[in-house]
Order: C-alpha cells, then structure tokens, then sequence
C-alpha cells in the first residue's frame, strides 16, 4: 500500500511540474580553486537528486539568481576585495540549454563588502545586490545578452540600532522586487529597518516616500519573501529567530506590521538565528530555516488576512540550513546545510505544507544557496 501509494504522488507532482527535471545550481562559500558553483539534477517525479559537475575557479558565489528566460545565471562574490578594489562583485552566466554547462559573461564590482544576496525584476531588465559588509544596495541594468550594464543606482546606507555587538552600522542583508516589479525592498540588519526603492527604468533606483519601515528593534532584519498576490509579505528576523508578517499595498508600496511569530519551539534554549525564508507557490504556506536547532518551520497562510498558523519543525538533515528553496512546482523543497557539506530533498505535502524527507541528498563543500532551471 505505501509503494502504491508513493507511486500516485510522483505521478501527481509530475502532473503539476510539467518537466521531467530540474537543474539545480548551488552556491557556496570556496576554499579552493576546484571549488565554485556546483550542478545537480532532480528528478521531479521522485525528488532523486544527483550531483552532475562543478564549476571551478569562482570565488564565493555564494548566493544565486536565475533569469526569468532561464538562459542566464547571475553570481555574487562575497569577497572584501575583488582585483585589487575594495569590495565584492557580481558575475553573469549564459546557460547552455543542452548540457546546462555555464559560461561567463561578464563581471561588474558591487562598490561595497561582502555582496551576500542579489535579485532580478520579474521581467529580467534589472539586477539588484546587497553589500552585507558595505551596508550598501546597488543595481546595474541587464542587456538582451545577459551581460550586467553600467550601475543604474548605487545607496550607502546610514545608522545602527540597538545591538552594541552587531548593529553598530549598516548591514544590508537581502534586496527584493515586490511580485509588479515597481518597488525594490532591501532588509537591512543593522538598522532594523526596510528599506523601499522606487525601480525606474535601466535599473535606476530612487527612494520611496517614507524611505523605509522600521522592524523589531534587535531583530536583525535578513530575507523577505512576498506573497503571490502582493498583498503580504514574510520577513525573517535574524537575530531573534522570528518572523514578521506585513500587510502590503501594491500602489502605494506601504509595509503595516500585523503579525509576529516565533520559529522556534516553545521549549527550545538553545542558540539559534534564522537564515532563509520562502513563501509557496501556492501562497498557502509559509518556511523558514532554523541554525542551531537545524530544521525549517512550516506555517499556514490565512488566505483573506495573511497571518500565519503553526503547522511543524521538520529537521533540515544536517547542520546550519543557511538557505533553502522550493522547486517551481512547490513540489520538493532542498536544504543546503553549510556545516554539513550536504543538500537534502523533501516532498511537499500540498494539503498541508508539511515535509516528508525523500532519503536523497548529495554532499558539496559548504552550500549555501539553491536555484532551478526546468530542463528542456
């Protein structure tokens, strides 16, 4: 009965992908110079992942971006130097369609340290990344090629908040589109604060009125995750392993706070931050990843207010799930455990958002970050 019953989801989740498989591309923090983005495939009937090949030589890319057309893969280095020059930087890749092998581009610098997360507008014309270390947003337009034009727009930002050890300054830890591509939202963790962008075309940025929302004092702003509708948005708070729920309005691009909730187990004591955040497809479900307690926390989406209800802990597989990511489909979701050099698969409970460890995974070299392409 198990096996019967196995054999119907794989049929089901095929039915809902549309696609035989997924490259999956990883990013990570390298130590050596065989190391840099690593290739995989999963199968999207049965979540089988394998490891295909790596992509040498390219230092830290350690958060990645695919391009709507899936032709193209953006990286940014999260280095304190790049070519002598103080600061990090971001590369572009072409795609191949047949054998998913990538070829560099081009190469921009991001003009401040530790570039830790990069995004692209819903259309593919813009590039945004975040200076973790700089505590600076910059944006650079993308060609019909791929390439990474001249800067569009470049913001320093300025203050600190209440934590003497880790907010003495700036740390801008995500940048986001909202789902029309009007307004960019970068979370930053020394300030506890939003910032919001007004995107303009050729990938300049200005910013909003008001400028930013302010967030939980101490709680260290890091990734924000929009629902599909547009009308909510999940932000994860670092430092105080919590999740924020804001209302959204698409026109005027204001964030109201309505909710906040724990990530962690009530009896937990342990150490513990929060690291990656993703809403479904579906906008059913909210998760979010846990290191210290290594697992990922599943909510529920009430689908007329937003707000979120408790579902379960599912452990990640290994330790220091520092990102996670589900396929197109919301069928599987895979975790790349930096402390233990390996990614692991779950199915998708659609009814319920609960995950169910498929028992396969791969090891690589201190992963963290996870992306697809549906393979032709």
């Amino acid at each position: 009965m198990k096996l019967y019953s196995f054999v119907l989801f794989c049929l089901f989740q095929a039915s809902l992908s549309g696609v035989d498989s997924y490259r999956v591309y990883l990013g990570s923090y390298t130590r050596t110079s065989g190391e840099g983005i690593t290739l995989c495939e999963l199968n999207a009937t049965n979540g089988e992942l394998k490891k295909l090949r790596v992509f040498p030589g390219i230092k830290n890319p350690s958060f990645l971006a695919i391009h709507p057309s899936e032709r193209f893969l953006y990286a940014c280095h999260e280095t304190g130097m790049t070519d002598g020059k103080k600061g990090g930087a971001v590369s572009s890749f072409s795609i191949d369609p047949e054998t998913g092998n990538l070829t560099k581009l081009n190469q921009s610098l991001t003009r401040g340290e530790g570039p830790c997360h990069l995004t692209l507008d819903p259309k593919g014309k813009s590039l945004f990344v975040a200076n973790y270390g700089g505590g600076s947003v910059i944006s650079f337009p993308i060609a019909k090629d791929g390439r990474i034009g001249k800067s569009g727009a470049f913001f320093q930002h300025v203050g600190s908040s209440v934590d003497p050890r880790r907010q003495k300054g700036p740390h801008a830890h995500s940048i986001n589109s909202d789902p029309s591509g009007r307004r960019v939202y970068s979370a930053d963790l020394g300030l506890d604060q939003v910032l919001v962008y007004k995107l303009l075309p050729r990938g300049k940025l200005v910013a909003d009125d008001p400028p930013f929302v302010k967030t939980t004092p101490g709680g260290g702003p890091r990734h924000l995750s929009f629902h599909p509708s547009g009308k909510f948005a999940y932000l994860n708070l670092e430092m105080t392993s919590e999740i924020s729920v804001f209302k959204h309005d698409p026109d005027s691009g204001k964030l109201e706070r309505i909710q906040t909730v724990s990530t962690l187990p009530a009896k937990y004591g342990g150490n513990n931050s929060t690291a990656e955040i993703r809403v479904h497809p579906s906008g059913k479900f909210v998760y979010c990843s846990n290191r210290g307690h290594d697992s990922v926390v599943v909510f529920a989406i009430d689908p007329k207010f937003g707000l979120l209800s408790y579902v379960e802990h599912q452990p990640s597989g290994g330790k220091t799930p520092r990102n996670f990511c589900l396929d197109p489909s919301g069928s599987f979701l895979l975790t790349a455990n930096q402390n233990s050099n390996d990614v692991h698969v779950f199915k998708v409970d659609r009814k319920t958002g609960k995950l169910e460890p498929t028992g396969s995974s791969v090891g690589t070299p201190r992963p963290v970050c996870v992306r697809f392409v549906a393979k032709p």
